[in-house]
């Protein structure tokens, strides 16, 4: 028998008939729950049109924090960093560290390498040997008839850089692999790598079905996916941040700078070694990274995966960013791949997408990449310096503040008293529940 909650033909539906099927079979109250969902549509039409065609069977917007970082000096010059995330104190933790490194000589970025990979991964039974002798007229017939996919990118200074074919046959029968690395400009690029992907795809299926080097029983070949890589090893920033152990200053519990520089330097040696560590020590990183990234319609998804392949290079997975105290100096940095872009896609789409890139100056995909490293970069080091000094609960519970108090459904009198009682005291939703229910209490017999 066919479930009530099964449907044919939904994507089918109007939007507005796609929610009340929903709200039909999945809600208790489903006219609240019509209304709610509706409440978060855009008044203005056309932006909604243009967010809906985003997805698919859209039916609502699901709403983020969008926040902002001021003083981020970055090579000299100064930015206010747009953040879209929901969990409490990253937007503050990085306007910490960006205030923190002003007057220290800020951070600096510098873009090591720009380029990108796709492969092409195909079956075939044939001799090897025939394939490499002639894959320089192989490669020739690639770029060729993919020409009318890079003439655009070209003209931009992109395209294809370079094509390698490889043997996998030791790990996997009749596995081989075309390998190409791209220049996209300030494109991210996955369209127009993959599109030339699938014509290498057609190109490499014909070029041995016809070539008279190969016999009959090696024509036969089996592209099995056309796709670019989003691990880009090769599309690398660089970020750092120094300065002479003195300039550190002091910090809370009385350290003083030699002592915070020591420590701190320890801790991110720790994440280098224990992949426990490692783990949530780069998760923060992320929790900068990330923010960026979805304000400027990114992919976040991919430069996470991308990252974390990445800092398991060799074998292990360790922290990616690094720190030095060396002849009196004070010295942390992170290289990082991030393959991101400021033209096509959704950046120039989203609307708010396309404020953050006019709020960080317009930045080329050059530029935005050592803009969001710095950010992840600046996250890590708040985070770590709150946890080798006061701890990290201390600040992270105090943003959470307000969460708590709006879970708990006090009034705006009730934050005031709550918010003002708990400025010297460890914050934890238990001891913010009793303090309100002591003030309900006293308001109560205030009122009889």
């Amino acid at each position: 028998m066919k479930s009530k909650k099964t449907i044919s033909g939904f994507s089918k539906l109007s939007k507005i008939d796609k929610i009340k099927w929903i709200v039909k079979h999945f809600f208790t109250e489903p006219d609240v729950v019509m209304h709610e969902l509706k409440s978060y549509w855009l008044a203005d039409d056309e932006q909604q049109r243009v967010l809906d065609g985003f997805s698919e069977n859209t039916i609502s917007n699901y709403y983020m924090p969008y926040g902002v970082a001021p003083n981020f000096v970055i090579n000299g010059q100064t930015y206010c960093v747009p953040m879209v995330i929901e969990e409490s104190s990253v937007v503050a933790a990085a306007s910490a560290a960006a205030k923190f490194w002003m007057d220290k000589g800020g951070f600096k970025a510098e873009v090591i390498d720009t380029q990108k990979v796709g492969q092409v991964h195909f079956s075939w039974n044939g001799d090897f040997q025939k394939l490499k002798s002639v894959f320089e007229e192989l490669e020739n017939a690639l770029r060729e008839e993919t020409t009318h996919i890079t003439a655009n990118m070209q003209k931009r200074g992109g395209g294809i850089l370079n094509i390698e074919l490889i043997d996998y046959t030791a790990a996997e029968e009749d596995y081989y692999q075309l390998k190409a690395t791209f220049e996209t400009c300030d494109s991210m690029g996955a369209n127009f790598i993959n599109s030339v992907l699938e014509q290498f795809g057609r190109t490499l299926t014909s070029f041995v079905a016809t070539h008279s080097v190969f016999n009959d029983s090696e024509r036969d070949l089996t592209v099995i996916m056309a796709i670019l890589s989003n691990y880009t090893p090769d599309c690398l920033v660089r970020v750092w941040v120094e300065c002479p152990i003195e300039k550190l200053g002091n910090f809370p519990e009385g350290m003083d700078a030699k002592t915070f520089a020591e420590k701190f330097c320890k801790a991110v040696q720790i994440a280098q070694i224990d992949p426990y560590r490692a783990t949530t020590h780069n998760k923060g990183i992320f929790n900068g990274i990330d923010s960026l990234v979805l304000a400027t319609a990114n992919d976040f998804r991919a430069i996470e995966a991308c990252g974390h392949t990445y800092a398991a290079r060799d074998g292990q997975y360790r922290s990616l960013s690094n720190c030095s105290v060396e002849n009196g100096r004070f010295k942390f940095w992170m290289d990082l791949p991030l393959a991101v872009g400021t033209v096509g896609g959704l950046t120039k789409l989203h609307p708010i997408a396309k404020r953050s890139l006019e709020l960080l100056g317009n930045p080329s995909a050059k530029e935005l990449m050592g803009i969001i490293a710095v950010v992840g970069l600046a996250q890590n080091f708040s985070a770590l310096r709150s946890l080798i000094t006061t701890g990290i609960q201390k600040g992270h519970m105090k943003m959470h503040l307000l969460n708590i108090l709006n879970h708990l459904n006090a009034t705006d009198a009730q934050v005031e008293k709550v918010v003002t009682h708990f400025e010297d005291k460890l914050v934890s939703f238990t001891a913010v529940r009793e303090y309100l229910a002591t003030i309900s209490t006293s308001e109560k017999m205030t009122i009889s």
